[in-house]
């Protein structure tokens, strides 16, 4: 990479925000000062659109996101989708399936029209907005798989998430992108080749930023094909093993403004 990225990229939670989900104001104005020489800023996520509005009202403006991990990229500008790959409801099934012939009391979600609303099955633990109006239980399992889904949500009681991710992409077999990015054992499953990388990269080509320009930022296993593929991979100190393998370099932690910090000695503080 040269003196300075021709974009930022960075993963939202665990790494940009702090533990309890709230964007620092010194976060909030270096990014706004970043964007505002021109310089673009694009958050990559697993959350869906429909968390993004608690991000964006921390922010001077709006980002560009990459959501679903790679499967959703949003202009949030004109409230638009610009590219959606998500499963087809016969590879749902199918994937649905196996893991439920291999994880004894599995349980699934999906979120569907590009991540704007989810459904669950009954018995599925939800953990942040169960009372939003976009969520709602299914009556059948045929249900829950009936339309495309830009990420399947997989949950088994309790898990260490490592293991149920190595356990789910096993029972897969290629079929489809496992990963996590919590420590509460929820699997996310992604179409195969869909990825924040490859999202990401889509992304890019449109700008006409190569993967050597780009500056990016993660802590979670669901991150380590974005650092992998940028220019300069960087994990925040609270990072997963994983992430802290492979980064380029390691900046403070998130609760300590660990992505502002690292882009105040790229950009200057000024």
């Amino acid at each position: 990479m040269g003196e300075a990225p021709r974009l930022i990229a960075t993963d939202i939670d665990g790494t940009l925000l702090r533990d309890d989900r709230s964007l620092s104001p010194h976060t909030a104005d270096v990014l706004a000062r970043i964007s505002a020489r021109g310089t673009p800023v694009v958050l990559v996520t697993g959350r869906p659109i429909r968390w993004l509005k608690l991000v964006y009202d921390q922010l001077a403006e709006p980002l560009p996101a990459i959501c679903a991990n790679g499967a959703v990229v949003y202009d949030p500008v004109a409230d638009e989708v610009l590219r959606a790959d998500p499963l087809a409801p016969e590879l749902l099934a199918e994937v649905a399936r196996r893991l439920r012939a291999e994880v004894p009391d599995v349980s699934f979600a999906v979120e569907i029209v590009d991540s704007r609303q989810m459904r669950h099955e009954a018995h599925y633990p939800l953990r942040w907005d169960a009372d939003h109006g976009a969520i709602r239980a299914v009556e059948t399992p045929e249900e829950l798989l009936a339309a495309p889904a830009v990420k399947l949500l997989v949950r088994a009681a309790d898990q260490d998430p490592d293991a149920f991710v190595a356990l789910v992409a096993g029972a897969l077999g290629g079929l489809a992108e496992a990963t996590h990015s919590s420590y509460s054992g929820l699997v996310e499953i992604s179409a195969a080749g869909v990825t924040k990388a490859a999202g990401l990269a889509w992304y890019c080509a449109r700008l006409g930023i190569e993967a050597r320009d780009v500056l990016a930022f993660g802590d979670m296993p669901n991150d380590v094909p974005m650092l992998t593929w940028a220019g300069r991979g960087v994990a925040v100190a609270n990072a997963h093993p994983a992430v802290l393998e492979i980064a380029d370099e390691v900046t403070s932690a998130n609760s300590t403004d660990g992505v502002a910090t690292y882009l105040e000695k790229v950009f200057g503080a000024g």
